[in-house]
């Protein structure tokens, strides 16, 4: 595993976050992913928005909201270049982590069922629910 600071997103960052999004077809709405919507995330006290930096550069990016009962994480994605080295494993753990520091007690994830056998291997399991959006 390479060595990898998980910390709190700065805007300065968006650039790169956005990057990675693209790079992983993630990227389909800037309205809710772009630097906009980024500023409204970061000024939202309910969200959790952390970045993973290896070597000074982000590679990775997380964040959920709490709303006192429940946690989703809505947003995963890590640098293709950067992938299979516990980068996402280290950001799911921390944003846990965070939540429950919280009081959250339970965290959930949107998920596709590609990424599903990552998610298991993290904890997590397929529920009934799904995601269904106005988009």
């Amino acid at each position: 595993m390479i060595e990898v600071l998980i910390s709190d997103f700065q805007f300065a960052g968006i650039a790169e976050i956005v990057e990675i999004l693209k790079l992983n077809s993630q990227y389909g709405f800037p309205e809710v992913d772009g630097p906009e919507a980024v500023k409204r995330v970061e000024a939202c006290g309910t969200a959790v928005f952390l970045v993973c930096e290896t070597d000074g550069k982000v590679v990775g990016v997380v964040r959920g909201n709490y709303d006192g009962s429940r946690v989703i994480i809505h947003q995963f994605s890590v640098h293709p270049a950067y992938k299979k080295r516990g980068i996402g494993t280290a950001l799911v753990k921390e944003i846990v982590k965070s939540f429950e520091q919280r009081g959250a007690p339970t965290v959930s994830a949107t998920v596709t069922e590609e990424r599903l056998p990552f998610w298991r291997k993290v904890g997590f399991r397929k529920t009934k629910a799904f995601v269904g959006g106005n988009w």
